[in-house]
């Protein structure tokens, strides 16, 4: 495969389209990323040819799709360096995983006056579950604060994590403020307090190198959709030792060992966390998305993220009445990037930039805590994938200049 960005550009139908008779300029990666064709061509396949239910069948095509899902989960351990395949359990995503440490290893070992440990900036999704569950058990949840420039304080980290804390779930890069928390850092400080560390990889793993052995979390959950795979597919990486110790999340077929009137055992790992049907496709589709990623190069993804970034977050800094949230320095900023128009709503904005072919979001992204901490409701995000360009970045800068022009900005 090509290196050259035009040439991936070609692989994604969505991208190659108009939107309100302008080209589009597709920034909401942080949302949800745009599948290539060999992701697409990936599930058609399955379905045309090996589309059957695993693990249960003799047949040839249940054998052939039994294969397939086994052999993506595969992959999903190389790519983030598991130890075992055993390790990489199936969900419905990154939200489902999280939950799924909540509702298991949290509701087996969180007691009364026990301290859970997040950071300000995290999702709902790995924010809400530690919420409820320290209500839940009388536990205390505390909140690992910012430093001024938007980043995690680990001098604060340090204080909150004690001998009385026994979760530390934490994102590995926010998807508000682009930056990269020191996950392996806080897995040691975690572990000398003899915590587990939970990390929320959803914004990290499909813009970075992730190898979970040495960054040394305990738990570790991300969603496909955000690289590149079909949507309902994500994956929870948990240490073998731990997975055999905590109960099933859900109970059903699949994850039994053996059934009788009044009493049931449980498959082994990962299957006991894998019941029901599970999405077959999306686990394929998710192995493809992997190949096209280890295709590309994860250095070469992050190399050219930081090109974009370099690039185009100066350019919005410059713009007056424009205020840019975390880092100012490229260097220190993925590529999430949140920003407001003084005096417009971001609902606006992201209107008035979709009228130029501006794909952006805007709302509290899932980050109401931190909103709050900011002094703000919602904001307007740009987010850049690899297969985003300059013009992308140039289209964004003008689609800005022209909303600020519209709305008499700055002009008064």
């Amino acid at each position: 495969m090509d290196n050259n960005t035009n040439n991936y550009l070609a692989d994604f139908p969505a991208l190659n389209q108009r939107v309100n008779d302008e080209r589009l300029a597709y920034l909401d990666n942080a949302a949800t990323v745009q599948r290539p064709r060999q992701v697409i061509q990936a599930l058609v396949n399955f379905y045309d040819q090996d589309n059957a239910n695993v693990h249960r069948g003799v047949h040839t095509l249940a054998e052939r799709a039994t294969k397939d899902y086994e052999e993506a989960r595969k992959k999903v351990q190389k790519f983030i360096n598991a130890s075992s395949a055993n390790e990489i359990i199936f969900t419905k995503g990154c939200t489902d995983g999280l939950n799924l440490v909540a509702a298991t290893y949290g509701e087996q070992n969180i007691q009364p006056g026990d301290e859970i440990v997040i950071s300000i900036m995290e999702h709902h999704s790995n924010l809400i579950p530690w919420q409820q569950l320290a209500k839940e058990k009388g536990a205390t949840l505390k909140y690992i604060e910012l430093t001024p420039d938007g980043e995690l304080d680990l001098a604060d980290a340090k204080k909150k994590i004690t001998d009385k804390t026994k979760i530390v779930a934490v994102t590995h890069t926010s998807n508000v403020l682009g930056t990269v928390t020191p996950l392996k850092e806080l897995a040691t400080i975690a572990h000398q307090h003899g915590a587990v560390i939970v990390g929320d990889g959803a914004q990290a793993v499909p813009h970075m190198p992730v190898d979970v052995q040495d960054l040394d979390v305990d738990f570790y959950a991300f969603s496909g959709h955000k690289m590149m795979s079909p949507m309902g597919i994500g994956v929870l990486y948990g240490k073998e030792n731990l997975l055999r110790a905590i109960p099933p999340y859900q109970y059903g077929g699949e994850m039994i060992n053996d059934v009788h009137r009044d009493e049931s055992t449980w498959a082994d790992i990962p299957f006991k966390f894998e019941a029901g049907t599970q999405n077959i496709a999306g686990a394929v589709g998710l192995g493809a998305a992997i190949d096209y990623l280890n295709g590309v190069g994860m250095d070469r993804i992050v190399q050219k993220e930081q090109e974009l970034v370099n690039y185009v977050l100066p350019k919005l800094i410059a713009i007056p009445d424009v205020e840019v949230y975390g880092p100012q320095s490229p260097a220190k900023h993925t590529g999430v990037i949140a920003f407001n128009i003084k005096g417009l709503h971001p609902h606006d904005v992201a209107t008035a930039l979709d009228m130029d072919g501006v794909a952006v979001r805007a709302g509290h992204h899932c980050a109401q805590p931190l909103m709050e901490d900011l002094g703000v409701t919602a904001t307007a995000r740009a987010s850049f994938y690899f297969y985003n360009t300059k013009e992308d970045a140039d289209q964004l800068i003008n689609a800005i200049k022209e909303t600020k022009e519209f709305f008499n900005i700055g002009t008064i």
